[in-house]
């Protein structure tokens, strides 16, 4: 059977591209700070990560100094965030279990029906693309972990499958995509962050990505490829300024 992604290879410019990336990725693991287990600068990572995606759906992204976060976007991508390694096991073997979960954490503050909560919507087609995508994370795909990463985000992104929370939730998938393919199995990268300082560039790219014109894809996995290039920058900044 012919991997269905394979095809992504061949565009422009995007196995250099996701080669680069992967090279800046597993270079910041090599930093003195990773090496000693990386778990504080993990952490960092994860915080940061959450707060960007909070911000690029419209929430403010500042904690509050007392703790208490009041927005519901950012409370659900932190939710979602403090979840995610243990959501990893079951993002192996069953993807569409853990679309349902982050939907759950990421909506939960939100006016959202609680019947709706972790329920996709059930038309255009959704229930079988995100079966698709979830064959595509369980092992229907070879390709490196930058590409199929950048699948995962772009295709939950174009679906927006619950209709409420989908941007949170398209980025914390992402997050367990680049962990499971090893792109950065110690989620120490902040890729988030450089889209939210690219957002209008970001949101095009994704526009592109939904066309489903080749252009528009390559357009959005080179976009991708760039911003874990960035992420790899921010990671490095976190590992430095825990190094004594």
């Amino acid at each position: 059977m012919s991997d269905p992604l394979a095809p992504l290879l061949e565009l422009g410019g995007v196995a250099e591209a996701a080669k680069t990336a992967q090279d800046a990725v597993f270079a910041v693991h090599r930093l003195p700070a990773n090496l000693r287990g990386g778990s504080a600068t993990a952490a960092e990572a994860s915080v940061r990560a959450a707060r960007a995606s909070a911000a690029l759906d419209g929430a403010d992204p500042e904690l509050p100094d007392d703790g208490v976060v009041a927005d519901p976007v950012l409370a659900g991508s932190l939710r979602v965030a403090e979840a995610t390694e243990s959501l990893l096991p079951t993002w192996r073997r069953a993807p569409l279990q853990v679309f349902a979960k982050l939907h759950v954490l990421a909506a939960k503050d939100l006016a959202v029906d609680s019947d709706a909560l972790g329920r996709p919507r059930d038309d255009d087609g959704v229930a079988g693309r995100l079966e698709l995508l979830g064959q595509l994370v369980t092992g229907a795909t070879t390709v490196p972990g930058p590409v199929l990463t950048a699948v995962v985000h772009g295709e939950l992104l174009t679906l927006r499958p619950f209709g409420s929370a989908d941007g949170v939730l398209a980025r914390a998938a992402a997050r367990l995509a680049m962990i499971a393919t090893g792109l950065d199995p110690k989620a120490l990268t902040v890729p988030e962050v450089a889209c939210y300082r690219r957002q209008r560039r970001y949101d095009e790219a994704a526009a592109a990505f939904a066309s489903g014109e080749a252009d528009g894809v390559r357009q959005w996995l080179l976009f991708c490829c760039e911003t874990f290039e960035a992420g790899a920058g921010e990671a490095k900044s976190i590992a430095d300024a825990a190094t004594p």
